[in-house]
């Protein structure tokens, strides 16, 4: 049985509430106040909280943020008598999990709860374990280390890569800097069949050419100056696993040569040593520039490319998914919090702006710097332009032509509509389709007036 704790002073209402809720099928007991409330919940266990915005010793949004650093998964429902978006936006912003006007309509709160509890039972039984560290530009996966992007552009890059992920294909990963290559290559592994055995990062563009093969294959102990112990090299590290060359593009000619070569034979042999070593590794490579015209140059082989390019994919750069731009930092702003011991809420209209219309050279890794920079100087609720870098707000608007997409309310409504008719009224479903969170869904949808 469900246990729900009812905060409101207004003890009438909250007895309404407990009888009915035991009605319904749930355990329901309620308290007057915050303070009450805080100590209920630091003693007991309960599923969902139904707190008024208005209280004796506080208000809603205290509690909230309490609730949101004692018990982050914990779903809260808030009741207004004062139901003015205003009101229901701040709520949201704060965590709370949802909103229902004074009086309450009993069958809209039933509604309200049932999706709340099923909501959170489906993220409890999702959640994946945060990784200990995140390649720099990567894209967090949403529950996890990044987040998918809404766009056409970056569903397609998703589908790509549960379609390639079970195979044994090798896989060259074109983007620009700060695009999320690592991270994609990560995602490949992490969906494979190979996904128990390790991942190797190698960073072609900063190996000597005089320590390639050492690097790739490994060497033995006074194989040449300066070898004083064994070393295992990158391909022997990555047996039963998958192996990253990021930047394969940089490669010498001559470490191509010998690097097709273990590719095509899977044996590799150290520095120095007389026997060959069978390795059993996946491939993926990422080169931020175009590797066919290297080839045409001459400076990239062709036989090398073709078997590093069994599967080609391409990182959309930011300024090609203006759409996203606002889920992604709403994401770098929560993990900003978090590393920053900060609780900002969120983005001023004129901050959604400046960052929709920046052309982001640095792509997602300069997008991330750009939000950890305004976290760290925000001294109110929201992020502003007076907080972000100069090079983001200084950017012609015109840099970012479809930047006006973000902005157009007719639009947005429509999409709104046909996201919810798809979805067929189900609200998490719905914000998942457009790419954006269930409280944001909430405030537009009240924004819009859509039932």
């Amino acid at each position: 049985m469900k246990r729900i704790l009812i905060v409101d002073d207004d003890t009438t209402l909250a007895l309404m509430l407990r009888t009915w809720l035991s009605k319904k099928g749930f355990a329901a007991e309620s308290v007057a106040g915050a303070t009450a409330a805080r100590q209920r919940l630091g003693a007991e266990a309960f599923d969902l909280v139904l707190t008024d915005m208005r209280l004796p010793d506080g208000d809603g949004i205290d509690l909230l943020h309490w609730i949101g650093g004692e018990r982050p998964a914990l779903p809260v429902i808030v009741m207004t008598g004062y139901a003015e978006l205003r009101n229901a936006v701040q709520s949201m912003k704060a965590g709370a999990r949802d909103y229902i006007a004074k009086p309450v309509r009993p069958d809209e709160l039933l509604a309200k709860i049932e999706e709340a509890l099923a909501d959170a039972a489906e993220a409890a039984a999702t959640e994946q374990p945060r990784p200990n560290a995140e390649p720099a530009g990567a894209q967090p996966e949403a529950g996890g280390g990044f987040i998918e992007g809404r766009s056409d552009a970056a569903r397609k890059l998703y589908d790509y890569v549960r379609l390639v992920a079970p195979t044994q294909m090798s896989v060259l990963i074109h983007g620009a800097s700060g695009t999320g290559k690592e991270h994609i290559a990560r995602l490949i592994h992490a969906r494979s069949p190979r996904a128990a055995g390790p991942f190797v990062a190698i960073d072609c563009g900063t190996i000597p050419r005089e320590l390639a093969a050492s690097e790739f294959f490994g060497h033995l102990k006074g194989s040449f100056t300066g070898a004083v112990s064994d070393k295992t090299g990158a391909f022997e590290a990555a047996d039963g696993g998958t192996l990253f060359l990021d930047e394969v593009g940089n490669l010498a000619l001559e470490t191509q040569v010998q690097l097709l070569r273990a590719l095509q034979e899977r044996r590799i042999r150290p520095v120095g040593g007389s026997r060959d070593v069978a390795v059993d590794i996946r491939v993926i490579a990422a080169t931020n520039e175009r590797l066919d015209e290297a080839v045409a140059r001459g400076s990239f082989r062709t036989d090398l490319y073709h078997r590093l390019d069994e599967f080609s994919l391409r990182m959309p750069e930011l300024r090609e998914i203006p759409a996203d731009i606002p889920l992604f930092a709403e994401f770098f702003l929560d993990q900003a919090n978090r590393e920053l011991g900060r609780r900002v809420v969120g983005f001023d209209a004129g901050a959604l702006a400046a960052l929709a219309g920046c052309n982001w050279p640095g792509n997602l890794r300069q997008l991330k710097n750009a939000v950890n920079y305004a976290t760290l100087l925000c001294e109110g609720d929201y992020i502003t332009r007076r907080e972000l870098p100069r090079e983001v707000v200084d950017t012609p608007p015109a840099s970012c032509p479809d930047s006006a997409l973000l902005h157009d309310p007719d639009d947005e409504e429509r999409r709104i509509r046909r996201a919810l008719e798809t979805a067929e009224g189900n609200k998490s479903r719905a914000a998942k389709r457009l790419g954006i969170d269930r409280k944001t869904l909430y405030n537009k949808l009240r924004l819009y007036g859509i039932e």
